[in-house]
């Protein structure tokens, strides 16, 4: 089950990857971040609301919050920050490269995340899931290379620096998430980081507002609110997923990349982005691999 659960985590990111670079084409990255993660907490704040008060409207469901201790909440902080770094870089680079270039490098994560679990939580890998691993890393190599053709020069841009830092932050916050599902259930920490997050927002925006001393650029749209709505149910079926005894990380970080798939084809069918033949085929590896992910996985 936890498996299923990371795919159907893969395929809402690949259309949250969406929303988020069709709500940036005329925003600044702050103010579609606050609003992000402002509607995020709102989505969640019933089960905050309903904890705290002890009204016990979802007690027995997979929505029921229990109490937490200081400590609880002062890991879901860090988290927050940490998942708050990556987004912020992540929203940056999205804004400036095409999508059909941000998902492959967001795919290294579960390398990185690999590497992580193999040193830190001591998983071990099975020869179907490293056959798996190692197409995707091919796939995610060749594609790199598919954005030279588009004149994107890996090593100068300071976009690709971007989107290559939150990729790192994101697979830190693969491995922490791993660690504190351990003790914390998954729906507690997804609706205090919402939370979290949206204070911490808050605050850097009105500190950039009086250091610019001007307002900041925002048109909206509907693409905005279901970056909150996609996002937040891809983050629920990924934290019940690590909620699981079996679930490994370095596999469910893997899956979770092959949004990538879903993200290049609404790149091709929405925003006409090109040379998608030679990135087509590399996707086909990333599809294979997750196959035989799958496989290993049963």
């Amino acid at each position: 089950m936890w498996l299923v659960l990371a795919f159907v985590s893969a395929a809402l990111l690949g259309l949250y990857d969406v929303a988020k670079k069709y709500s940036l084409r005329d925003n600044a990255v702050p103010v579609v971040l606050l609003l992000n993660t402002l509607f995020s907490t709102l989505l969640f704040s019933p089960f905050i609301i309903s904890a705290e008060c002890g009204a016990g409207w979802f007690d027995g469901t997979l929505f029921e919050v229990a109490h937490g201790s200081w400590h609880d909440h002062i890991l879901v902080i860090i988290k927050s920050a940490i998942v708050l770094s990556s987004w912020i870089f992540g929203y940056i680079g999205i804004k400036h490269l095409p999508i059909t270039i941000v998902g492959p490098i967001n795919a290294t994560r579960p390398v990185l995340v690999l590497l992580g679990a193999l040193l830190i939580f001591g998983e071990r890998l099975n020869g179907l899931q490293w056959v798996g691993v190692t197409l995707a890393i091919v796939s995610v190599f060749l594609l790199s290379r598919a954005g030279r053709k588009e004149g994107i020069d890996f090593k100068n841009n300071i976009w690709i620096l971007s989107i290559a830092a939150a990729a790192v932050m994101g697979a830190v916050s693969g491995l922490y998430d791993r660690y504190i599902m351990r003790e914390l259930e998954p729906v507690f920490v997804q609706s205090w980081y919402n939370l979290y997050q949206f204070l911490m927002m808050s605050v850097a925006v009105v500190v950039l507002r009086l250091v610019q001393g001007k307002g900041i650029a925002f048109r909206w749209t509907w693409a905005i609110p279901m970056i909150s709505v996609l996002l937040s149910a891809a983050d629920l079926a990924y934290l019940v997923a690590l909620s699981n005894e079996e679930a490994m990380i370095s596999v469910v970080s893997m899956v979770r990349r092959s949004s990538v798939v879903v993200s290049f084809a609404c790149g091709a069918l929405l925003f006409k982005e090109g040379n998608l033949r030679a990135k087509a085929w590399d996707l086909v590896l990333i599809l294979v691999g997750m196959i035989f992910l799958y496989l290993g996985s049963r």
